[in-house]
């Protein structure tokens, strides 16, 4: 595996980073793969003095950017390089066997256009320049149920201006959960920081490919919402 530390030391952090043992293929991927795959100058340990890095050196090119946070088990961010290959797509998750699991998809994919940051999402955030997203994903985040934990919650201030200012003009902002309170915290929280709703409803995006969660939701009998905001 990788030396990578997710850990920073300059912020606090909520969840899991481990879950069940990995596969022997799955220790394989992150050792071989993610090396490759890691943007540099994100972590605390690579980049102390938080220099703003370069978007273009990523991908090579000055391609269009997009964020997927909390990518979960790479369902949808595979499926949306797949389908947008143009477009460069960097995922951050903290939780390890997501990673692992992302980073077989993304070999049995053969796509090329991804970038994966195994750690917090605000790492990313506090390096990349101002506007350099043109697009940001929230998929099934964590719903840190319980009232006193909504503060941990992705929608909150903490996050959502640090995503505004790297997030162009116009840049689109979806967010998909099956939790109404979830939801309710979204659309409260995400105009506050200066999106713009767009759409919000029980329909999916055109291009939308449900994830794990989803499809767990469903079976469960929990109905999906999705919004959508304009920076």
């Amino acid at each position: 595996m990788s030396d990578f530390d997710p850990n920073p030391t300059h912020r606090n952090f909520y969840g899991r980073r481990h879950g069940k043992t990995l596969r022997q293929s799955q220790k394989g991927y992150l050792a071989d793969d993610l090396g490759t795959l890691r943007p540099r100058g994100i972590t605390v340990q690579d980049n102390p003095d938080r220099t703003p890095i370069d978007p273009a050196a990523i991908f090579g090119d000055d391609r269009l950017i997009w964020l997927e946070i909390g990518f979960g088990g790479g369902e949808h961010m595979v499926a949306m390089a797949a389908r947008y290959p143009q477009i460069g797509i960097i995922g951050c998750e903290p939780f390890i066997n997501g990673v692992a699991m992302l980073l077989g998809k993304i070999r049995a994919a053969g796509v090329s256009n991804v970038s994966v940051h195994p750690g917090d999402a605000r790492d990313l955030m506090d390096v990349l320049p101002d506007g350099a997203v043109a697009r940001a994903f929230l998929n099934y985040p964590d719903p840190w149920p319980k009232a006193r934990h909504h503060r941990r919650r992705f929608v909150t201030p903490e996050h959502l201006i640090p995503l505004h200012r790297v997030m162009a003009p116009g840049a689109e902002f979806r967010v998909a959960t099956d939790i109404p309170d979830y939801m309710r915290q979204t659309l409260e929280e995400v105009p506050r920081a200066g999106f713009s709703l767009v759409h919000e409803g029980p329909e999916a995006w055109d291009d939308w490919h449900s994830t794990r969660y989803e499809q767990k939701a469903l079976r469960e009998g929990r109905v999906p919402h999705y919004a959508t905001f304009r920076r």
